[in-house]
């Protein structure tokens, strides 16, 4: 990881400084750097080239922060890991600009990798998260669907974990069953971890997330949580009007704490850990290594880490 570090931070050498600026300070902000790991820990377990997986878990960190910079914008976030976001410091344009840099690095990364591949998968992944992004804007306010549900958060979320696995194992000489199983994997993870996210949403602390606690319920987004408590409460008035957009008289907060008090919050991560297990299953057949093992305590970390 800190080869990953070294390679992300030389990134913005003879660019603009304020570029520099911002690269080192999103780099600085914090995160678990859990994508590189997995992209890491899998390219072990199948033998990949050392230089190449740091080369492809860079990329996959530039990736990701390029797209926390603009969902951070287009949320207005002010908070992100308990920083103030960069969209607090610098003006509309200057952020929208520091997001693309970010995904002309991470593309840069994925071609100085070697693999052809790679490259295809990184840019289907973009393909992916945009498409979800503008699929959520205009077509998934009020919809109370699972379907909508995990169609939305595969987008946001596992589709990047996802590739984070997935291009991992396109640079070693493994069978299509192989890069399949690492796959799923990372795909499981990813749900499991976003299920968490909107848990959180509803139990965290505002003052470290950044956003009011429920903000998706807030914009209309029907997250696992509420559909659970919407199946057990069909008649609940409060969170139809809410999921319309109507979040006045303290109706939002009556709709959290009745969420919170309800078994939904448990049933979600129920739902959780079992994706943590089926992602397990998933790479039963690797290698039982020390890196295996490490993914198999990842995967039940990310379902427990909010405790």
């Amino acid at each position: 990881m800190r080869l990953v570090e070294q390679r992300m931070n030389a990134q913005a050498d003879q660019h603009h400084p304020d570029l520099q600026a911002a690269l080192l300070y999103l780099l600085k902000s914090g995160g678990k750097r859990v994508r590189p790991t997995l992209t890491l820990l899998t390219g072990k377990i199948l033998k990949g080239n050392g230089d190449q997986l740091v080369t492809l878990a860079a990329a996959i960190e530039l990736f990701h922060t390029a797209t926390l910079v603009h969902d951070d914008l287009i949320d207005g976030a002010l908070l992100r890991r308990g920083n103030p976001t960069l969209n607090t410091r610098w003006s509309l344009s200057a952020t929208i600009l520091a997001g693309d840099f970010l995904f002309a690095k991470a593309l840069k990364l994925a071609v100085e990798a070697g693999s052809q591949e790679a490259v295809r998968l990184f840019s289907e992944t973009l393909d992916t998260i945009v498409n979800g992004e503008v699929t959520q804007l205009f077509s998934s306010r009020g919809v109370a669907s699972r379907e909508d549900y995990f169609r939305r958060i595969h987008a946001k979320t596992a589709s990047l974990f996802q590739t984070s696995t997935e291009v991992a194992a396109l640079i070693c000489p493994v069978s299509k069953a192989t890069i399949d199983a690492v796959s799923q994997y990372g795909h499981e993870v990813g749900i499991a971890f976003q299920i968490v996210d909107d848990v959180l949403d509803f139990t965290g602390d505002q003052a470290i997330v950044g956003k009011p606690v429920a903000s998706d319920l807030r914009q209309g987004l029907v997250t696992l949580p509420a559909l659970y408590y919407l199946e057990a409460n069909p008649g609940d008035e409060d969170i139809r009007k809410v999921m319309s957009g109507l979040n006045g008289d303290g109706r939002v907060e009556r709709v959290v704490s009745a969420i919170c008090q309800s078994d939904a919050i448990h049933k979600a991560l129920d739902e959780a850990r079992v994706c943590a297990e089926r992602a397990i299953a998933a790479i039963a057949s690797l290698p039982d290594d020390e890196e295996h093992q490490a993914l198999v305590e990842l995967a039940y970390y990310i379902v427990d880490r909010l405790f």
